[in-house]
């Protein structure tokens, strides 16, 4: 019988280059508003989850870390610059992107902070027109695409 933990998420950046697994549900699920995760992430908000820290693990490669201020780290790939982890120096659990998990629908935010710094029209968004990729990309041009991100599951050996 085996000692490892079985992972009840996994996840990873969009080349393949770093990945992770968490040993547990994560918890306490929100969106972050704060002008440094906006940043961070290149979006409007940053969807994050936390776990305990002996609870997650990087299963391939080594992230890069920026220290956006002197109490937080913040983890991503190197490579291809996907965000990862926030890391509250000495604190008991780690922010995960729920973005870069392989299955981010089976994690849903509770929760919004740093909501001084929301964008004054986030609460119309879903009011915008809606389209799919088939109906916004012709598909001339879809025929034509080949996608190089990693898969949404852990594979042997990456690049393929």
């Amino acid at each position: 019988m085996s000692n490892e933990r079985a992972a009840v998420h996994s996840g990873g950046c969009q080349c393949g280059a770093v990945r992770y697994k968490l040993y547990a549900e994560p918890y306490g699920s929100h969106l972050c508003h704060c002008r440094m995760c906006q940043k961070a992430f290149g979006a409007f908000y940053a969807p994050l989850t936390l776990i305990r820290h002996e609870d997650f693990d990087w299963t391939r490669g080594t992230p890069a870390v920026f220290h956006s201020s002197s109490e937080v780290a913040r983890g991503f790939c190197g490579a291809c610059g996907t965000p990862l982890t926030f890391d509250y120096q000495g604190s008991k659990h780690l922010n995960v992107s729920i973005g870069s998990l392989d299955h981010p629908d089976r994690v849903k935010p509770e929760t919004q902070i740093g909501i001084e710094s929301r964008v004054p029209w986030y609460d119309q968004l879903t009011a915008l027109k809606e389209e799919t990729t088939e109906q916004a990309i012709s598909p001339d041009r879809l025929a034509q695409m080949r996608n190089h991100q990693h898969p949404d599951h852990d594979t042997d050996d990456w690049p393929a």
